[in-house]
């Protein structure tokens, strides 16, 4: 028999198990067997390749090569949009900070979001932003943010949740670095299970490392037809084919090197097949029990409100589906139930759907509002000095240099 969610067992499932989750098995969206492309990271040494991650796991009673496909970093900032996106259109009401670049010259950019930003609420966007032209981390709301503590959460809830369910850490607090940590409430990780790979020796240690089995190749033809042999000259005033016309300290360079001319056809070890992808997602019932908002009725209120803020971003993702990056589009293989994990292990299946989901948050948001929780959004503008840094940063990309110092003589 399977359990359904409502408020009161939510509270109690919080209370008193371990865990919600999910294990999904998928498969390319090109049919089983088809190619992944996972992402990239730089090789180890210098000028190494880029290469997957690769690890052992154990998998049904053996150690089985898989491939990292989305990292727990990666999903939380998909899920984060996924809640974004369902917020703005309406489908539940979320607190969150915003730092409005309207009117600073910087378009596109709008705005940022603390579900945008690297490090959440204690992000240095909003760290260098106004709260009624004050800086934020002085305003009454960022001086509660900074006192926030495990013990205390009440800040963070009121002011952006979702730095409770994916962690937050006010590294830049008190003590340099020693601000309150809030651990994720939610790990989800996508995994290529029973990748081939080849263990190559490496060259300075003598040590196997995994090497995808999988090749990529690439090429261009240039349909202009610019030879490798016709000279070109980079520097300071973009590039010609006269070094003086180049301006100050032009170089020769190959006309690929300013995006002209054949690219040569290359192999590289990129790419992996796998016996299926799986997305496992927890949510940490017993790590949400640490969190503390005042009382009783609040801590029950709180915690619930955060269960049922995950529960909706697993939803809003399924939703969405998994086109993680180009060549990397996955299809469910099956259905996979959420599961309730029991104090002691056992497990029970649970009826959950997007709607559903929804209908819990709203009310488990009731719940937290009766019991004295007050929600609020803040909008934020951005410093001069911050407005600044960025526009430079355009310039210097505009004309090609990277915000790099000259050669000095």
């Amino acid at each position: 028999m399977n359990v359904t969610l409502t408020v009161s067992s939510l509270i109690e499932a919080v209370a008193n198990d371990a865990a919600l989750r999910r294990v999904r098995r998928l498969q390319p969206a090109g049919g089983v067997g088809d190619k992944l492309f996972p992402p990239t990271y730089p090789g180890a040494g210098r000028n190494a390749p880029p290469r997957h991650v690769f690890e052992r796991r154990r998998v049904d009673g053996g150690d089985v090569w898989c491939v990292l496909i989305d990292s727990v970093q990666s999903q939380a900032n998909r899920l984060e949009e996924a809640l974004l996106s369902a917020a703005e259109q309406g489908g539940i009401r979320l607190p969150y900070v915003t730092v409005d670049f309207r009117g600073a010259g910087l378009d596109p950019l709008e705005r940022i979001t603390s579900l945008d930003a690297p490090h959440r609420v204690y992000d240095a966007i909003l760290r260098d932003s106004l709260l009624e032209g004050q800086p934020f981390m002085q305003s009454q709301a960022g001086r509660r943010l900074a006192a926030a503590k495990p013990a205390d959460a009440t800040a963070l809830l009121e002011l952006s949740p979702t730095a409770l369910l994916f962690g937050a850490w006010h590294s830049q607090g008190e003590g340099g670095g020693l601000g309150a940590k809030f651990p994720r409430a939610l790990v989800s990780e996508i995994m290529g299970i029973d990748t081939p790979v080849d263990e190559i020796p490496n060259q300075r240690t003598g040590e196997k490392e995994p090497r995808t089995a999988g090749q990529r190749t690439g090429s261009r033809i240039d349909p202009l037809g610019v030879l490798r042999k016709v000279e070109v000259f980079k520097g300071g005033e973009g590039w010609s084919p006269h070094q003086k016309e180049a301006g100050a300290r032009a170089k020769k360079v190959r006309p690929s090197e300013i995006n002209h001319g054949n690219i040569a056809p290359t192999v590289q070890p990129l790419g992996v097949t796998c016996a299926y992808a799986e997305h496992r997602a927890v949510i940490t019932l017993a790590g949400l029990r640490r969190l503390r908002f005042g009382s009783d009725e609040r801590n029950d209120a709180g915690r619930a409100l955060i269960a049922a803020l995950g529960l909706v971003a697993l939803a809003e993702q399924d939703a969405g589906g998994y086109a993680l990056r180009s060549r990397c589009d996955l299809v469910c293989d099956g259905s996979a139930p959420l599961e309730l994990v029991r104090a002691d292990g056992s497990t029970e299946s649970v009826d959950l759907d997007r709607d559903n989901a929804q209908a819990l948050y709203q009310e488990t948001y009731a719940r937290a509002e009766s019991a004295g929780f007050r929600f609020e959004s803040i909008s934020l503008k951005p410093q001069e000095k911050l407005i600044e840094i960025v526009r430079r940063s355009r310039e210097f990309a505009l004309e090609g240099a990277g915000g790099e110092e000259p050669e000095k003589n």
